[in-house]
This record gives C-alpha cells, sequence and structure tokens, in this order.
C-alpha cells in the first residue's frame, strides 16, 4: 500500500476533475488521503475558477481584437479621496490574451500581495505610462478635472514596445482626446488591462506617499497614504497644513479659515 506521502506526490500530478484515479484514492479509507483528496480537488476547482474569472475579464479585449485593433490600453488612477498626495493614473498595454493570476481591481488584491502581482504586470506588459497630478492642480482645477490630467499624462508618458495606444479601456471615465475609447463602470473589476493599471498606480502611489512620510512625519502618510485616519487628522491638528495637503478638501479647508 502506498503511503500518504506518495499519495500527495500522485495527486498533485492530476488537474482534472473527472480524472479516472480519484476513485480508487477516494476508496482509501484512511483520514490523510482524505483530506489530501479534498485539499487537491479545492485548488483544481479554485484553479479553474480562476481561469474563468480571467476569461471574463478579458471579453472586452477579446472583442476589441476582433474589431482589429491591436495595443489596447487600460487606464485607471488611484488617490481621488485622500486629503493629502497626487492622484496617480497608469496605463498599461499587455499582450493579448495575457493572463496573470489574481489581477483584479488594486482594492480586491490583499495588501502583501500588491508587490507580487505589480511586478508580475510590469514584466508582462507591452508599454507603462505613469501621469500625476499635484495637490496644488487639483485645488485649482478640482478633483475630476485633476484626475483627466493625470490619465493624458499617462498616455503620453507611455514606454515600452508600444508608444501610442489604439484603443483606451478607461475606468468610469471620459477623455477628450481622439483616441477611440470606452468608459466601463467600474472596469477595475471587468477588464484585465484596466486591473493592470489600477494595481500599477496603486504601488506607484504608495511609494510615493512613503517617501512622503520621511519629509513630512507626524501624519502616517507610510500607512494612511493621505487618507483621513485619526493619526492623520491629528497631524493636521497639532503640526498644521502641508504643502501635500489639498487645501480645498474638508477638514482642510475649513481648518485654514479658522486660522484667517
Amino acid at each position: 500500500m502506498a503511503t500518504i506521502k506518495e499519495i500527495k506526490e500522485q495527486l498533485a500530478a492530476i488537474s482534472d476533475l473527472l480524472d479516472p484515479h480519484w476513485t480508487e484514492f477516494e476508496a482509501d479509507a484512511r483520514s490523510g488521503v482524505q483530506a489530501a483528496v479534498r485539499r487537491r480537488k479545492k485548488t483544481i476547482q479554485a484553479d479553474l475558477d480562476e481561469e474563468v474569472r480571467l476569461e471574463n475579464m478579458l471579453r472586452y479585449e477579446k472583442d476589441l481584437y476582433l474589431q482589429g485593433y491591436q495595443a489596447i490600453a487600460g487606464i485607471d488612477e488611484v488617490g481621488r479621496g485622500p486629503l493629502a498626495g497626487p492622484v496617480v493614473a497608469a496605463c498599461v498595454i499587455l499582450p493579448r490574451n495575457c493572463k496573470i493570476r489574481h489581477l483584479n481591481d488594486s482594492k480586491k488584491i490583499p495588501k502583501k500581495k500588491h508587490e507580487e502581482i505589480y511586478k508580475q504586470v510590469v514584466k508582462a506588459a507591452l508599454a507603462i505610462g505613469i501621469g500625476r497630478t499635484s495637490s496644488e492642480i487639483i485645488d485649482q482645477v478640482n478633483i475630476y478635472e485633476a484626475t483627466k490630467m493625470a490619465m493624458l499624462q499617462a498616455i503620453d508618458d507611455l514606454q515600452g514596445l508600444v508608444s501610442r495606444p489604439d484603443y483606451l479601456l478607461i475606468d468610469a471615465m471620459k477623455l477628450g482626446i481622439s483616441i477611440p475609447q470606452s468608459s466601463i463602470i467600474k472596469g477595475d473589476a471587468h477588464s484585465l488591462s484596466i486591473a493592470a493599471a489600477s494595481i500599477v498606480a496603486k504601488v506607484t502611489r504608495d511609494r510615493m506617499m512613503i517617501e512622503y512620510d520621511e519629509i513630512y512625519p507626524g501624519y502616517g502618510f507610510a500607512h494612511n497614504v493621505g487618507y483621513g485616519t485619526k493619526q492623520h487628522l491629528e497631524g493636521l491638528e497639532s503640526l498644521g497644513v502641508t504643502p501635500l495637503h489639498r487645501r480645498t478638501f474638508e477638514p482642510i479647508k475649513s481648518m485654514l479659515k479658522e486660522k484667517n
């Protein structure tokens, strides 16, 4: 009789839930074997589910390829809501049928996985561009217009094997340029290209906020990335407003009025 270790090795070679060998393993009454069978089946099912999810997230891209488009760019931004720091946008062009496991809306990816998936996107991408709009500009033109500016910068900044996309998939935004485009609500959860842009923008901005935390200590920027956490608000009360803060955002706007 095979040992449980040997059976685990045999199970690792099975990748099909319909494989006929399951029958003999399921007939083995040993609890260790049954636990190994359940784990392997669960892993295989998770792999199948992930493959289906990735296929669904490529449906916009596949439709555009059939229409003759080649360089399809996903565009997304990070940082519209924080009280401090820039809004950062990314433009990413992935190869045809590129599937990066667990790539999703950056808000749905565990933080500990951000860097790993970011590196996979950077390695796979045909081209990546980054755009950023400062707090000063955000205060001048409003966050919506500043977001569009960052997205346009990201397109112009494209570096890699492709210098210009011929179609744009954008997360819930329309851009006033001549490149054909689609605005997709919650696009980072429905398009793999937009999801790629989402994680690139997220990691890029997080790294910037870590650097800003060293320049402006006491606000917790390395952890809250500019959002209004308790530590951040306490820092505003005790240390005041920095050049990184958005002066048209509350409660900063009211704080500045009170001081004047």
